[in-house]
């Protein structure tokens, strides 16, 4: 039986990837946070390098079964099946993701996999520019990119939760007070 939640935290630019990460780092006890970016290369090569890493971070991952610690993500594989799914790397992650998500459902943890989003796509211009400079070097994509982004995290979130019953799909709505989110989230996900 897990004694320990694994979280994953997935969104779209300017969804709140950071700001909540490091809320529920600091709120829950003997939690490890680790932010990944995947691999810059968008190339067929990209493919294998991405394989490497993503199963060498869940050999790590299962090695710390059932250690009294909780491991929190921002960002993992999902962000590379996305990345693919729009279009943005000259290769397909699918089958690797596939292969990934099933041995992640696995896992002697609490799995959380939790969405971020704006119901108010309008404020993802206020979130990727501040003072008129762009805040993330990603914001060069622009604002549909995070739209086109959030809708396809929460397709997926979908697919998840009907696939895999044992990961508790969360969706989390970050255009409301700061406050409010961290409540639900700390409900949620129940600590």
């Amino acid at each position: 039986m897990a004694n320990s939640k694994l979280i994953v935290v997935e969104g779209a630019q300017g969804a709140g990837k950071t700001t909540y990460t490091d809320y529920i780092r600091y709120s829950l006890s003997y939690t490890n946070l680790y932010r990944l970016c995947g691999t810059s290369d968008s190339t067929i090569t990209g493919l294998q390098k991405a394989k490497d890493m993503y199963n060498s971070l869940l050999d790590y991952v299962e090695g710390l079964q059932n250690k009294s610690i909780n491991l929190l993500f921002d960002r993992t594989f999902f962000t590379e099946e996305i990345y693919c799914r729009l279009g943005k790397k000259e290769y397909s992650f699918t089958e690797v993701y596939n292969k990934l998500l099933e041995r992640l459902s696995k896992f002697d943890f609490e799995i959380y996999y939790i969405t971020l989003y704006l119901d108010d796509e309008n404020i993802f211009q206020e979130r990727l520019n501040r003072d008129g400079k762009a805040v993330f070097e990603a914001s060069k994509f622009g604002v549909e990119n995070s739209i086109n982004q959030q809708k396809e995290y929460l397709k997926m979130a979908d697919e998840i939760k009907e696939k895999y019953p044992n990961i508790n799909v969360i969706n989390i709505n970050t255009n409301k007070p700061k406050e409010d989110v961290e409540k639900e989230i700390r409900s949620k996900i129940g600590y």
